[in-house]
């Protein structure tokens, strides 16, 4: 047995996975597991054969350990530095960490890097953490650390948000704070184009970075058309498609905190008076947009974040979709969205084009889009693509 972990051993036939390096292992799988093991420990992993198959931390619910490592090895210090520095290596080759064009991206993407339950975003010399497992919380300094040796100077601080991404079932109680440097600031550049963040309140980590590629693509279909930035947060498609030269943009949120900072982002790049923002529900501004816009922008906040809920989120990005498909203007473009994991790219697809025909409309499909490099998804966890998207043509 790996020396020093207590010992889960797998069910007959639930090794599969496993031996396909997927690196979760969920409750039903385990046959036997040491009485000892407390929410957070690693663990080694065997075969109802006594075979070893990983190392990884255990948490209490349906996904019961989320492997570090497929090998016997003993995670400390220099194993995690090591996940970070190739990860950080890996976004350099992709042209992050160096331009002032673009200085927010994600540094660190969970499973895609090897390191399930941590998400680190950087904000232009701050880094921005959420743990999403109790084992990687317990282990903060030591990444925190990590992080700052592997970065040098291209660090200034380091921010916690994990106060509401931790299992609530932990018996543990985070604060979110600053708990390395000073922030210089707060504005970040993507594209060339600024924005101002508020990752203390903001959604996820206060920016949604996974856009950035499909906000360029708004760019590019901007140009002498009426924009609808739904569930538009703090404007990110806005500040693309007025640089794209939309004729007029309009964005809807739900929180009137992120409509005031969508304002600021659009007065912080532009002085024209081509864009009104409304603090509003988005089911209910879509009821009677009436052959406003030309081009629309649906991405909605995850509909569903289990499986128990996703006939019902289903339900909602028909009915979004189907109100979308009814009232753009014919010529116009919809780009629409689902960033929940558990709905499948199929499933997701399936929704919109049923929404498509209870409209009565005709679609082609122009762009089938997905996250960008920076969140990179590990090839034996298809899960981890959970950004799903599609570009249409409505005639």
């Amino acid at each position: 047995m790996a020396a020093g972990y207590s010992k889960v051993v797998l069910k007959s036939g639930k090794d599969q996975s496993l031996r396909r390096f997927h690196p979760w292992v969920f409750s039903g799988a385990i046959q036997s597991i040491s009485p000892d093991v407390a929410e957070g420990d690693l663990v080694a992993v065997y075969s109802n054969q006594d075979e070893f198959l990983g190392i990884g931390h255990y948490q209490i619910g349906s996904i019961a350990i989320r492997l570090v490592s497929f090998h016997e090895v003993e995670p400390g210090y220099a194993f995690w530095k090591n996940k970070i520095q190739k990860a950080w290596d890996l976004r350099r080759s992709s042209g992050f960490g160096g331009s002032s064009e673009t200085d927010v991206f994600r540094l660190i993407h969970a499973e895609g890097d090897g390191l399930p339950g941590l998400i680190v975003d950087y904000y232009n010399g701050t880094a921005v953490i959420q743990m999403h497992s109790v084992g990687m919380y317990f282990i903060r300094d030591e990444l925190v650390q990590a992080i700052r040796e592997v970065l040098g100077d291209k660090l200034d601080a380091v921010y916690d948000k994990s106060e509401n991404t931790l299992p609530f079932k932990a018996d543990i109680s985070p604060q979110d704070g600053l708990i390395y440097g000073n922030p210089l600031n707060n504005v970040v550049s993507e594209h060339g184009l600024r924005f101002k963040v508020n990752w203390q309140t903001g959604q996820k980590t206060g920016f949604f970075i996974d856009q950035r590629e499909n906000r360029l693509l708004v760019q590019k279909y901007a140009l002498n058309r009426d924009v609808l930035n739904m569930f538009g947060y703090t404007g990110g498609f806005s500040v693309y498609a007025l640089k794209g030269g939309a004729r007029l943009v309009h964005t809807v949120d739900a929180s009137a905190g992120a409509i005031e900072l969508a304002n600021e982002n659009v007065a912080l790049n532009f002085s024209n008076g081509s864009h009104q923002s409304f603090v509003a529900d988005g089911f209910e501004f879509l009821k009677n947009i009436q052959d406003k816009y030309d081009l629309i922008i649906l991405d909605p906040p995850a509909f569903a974040k289990h499986l128990k809920t996703l006939p019902q989120a289903l339900r909602g990005y028909k009915r979004i979709n189907t109100r979308a498909f009814e009232q753009i203007r014919s010529g116009g473009i919809l780009f629409t969205f689902s960033c929940s994991q558990v709905v499948a790219k199929d499933r997701f697809r399936e929704t919109v084009f049923s929404a498509a025909a209870i409209a009565g409309r005709s679609v082609r499909i122009l762009h089938q889009l997905s996250q960008p490099e920076d969140h990179p998804v590990d090839i034996y966890h298809p899960e981890g693509e959970y950004l799903k998207g599609l570009v249409l043509y409505v005639e």
